[in-house]
């Protein structure tokens, strides 16, 4: 019964996509200050978040990181994007059940055997990292983000409230 109660419970806690969140068990954001205007922003998501999301989450960090820091712009000195891969096998478990009869001296019986679980899953852990230089004010010949613009766009498309 308390293997029930576990797994229903780690099943709550991971059966759905990393929200737009600091890092922490399912996943999330983080980042680095390499200078007074670089960082360096990485989102990790779970097995339920996909690759695009986890891109546009680090490029949302990415916008909020500069405008936090008073910048206006940013420019992407390099990105990294991959997956992390890894299996989850459900637990086996048999059950047995039999007849048995008496006739005379003569006694019958049969048992039948059922094998449940042992499938095994793949799952998949997108993750992105940009390196940032930010800038205040557009600067001539090098193309930028528009730090606010990024953020009402992305924030709006994942029904995000940034405005904490």
């Amino acid at each position: 019964m308390r293997k029930i109660y576990l797994s229903t419970l780690v099943l709550v806690l991971c059966g759905c996509a990393t929200t737009y969140q600091p890092k922490g068990f399912s996943g999330g954001f983080s980042e680095t200050q390499l200078d007074t205007n670089v960082f360096r922003v990485a989102f990790n998501g779970n097995g339920y978040t996909g690759r695009e999301k986890a891109e546009d989450y680090a490029l949302l960090r990415s916008a909020e990181l500069a405008l936090q820091n008073g910048f206006t712009h940013f420019a992407i000195l390099d990105s990294r994007a991959g997956t992390n891969y890894s299996t989850f096998r459900t637990p086996t478990q048999s059950t047995t059940t039999g007849t048995a009869s008496v006739y005379g001296n003569t006694a019958y019986g049969s048992a039948t055997t059922t094998t449940t679980g042992g499938q095994s899953f793949l799952v998949q852990k997108p993750s992105s990292t940009n390196t940032i230089f930010c800038f205040k004010g557009k600067p001539e010949g090098v193309f930028t983000y528009d730090a606010a613009f990024l953020q009402r766009s992305l924030s709006q498309k994942y029904k995000i409230d940034t405005s904490k």
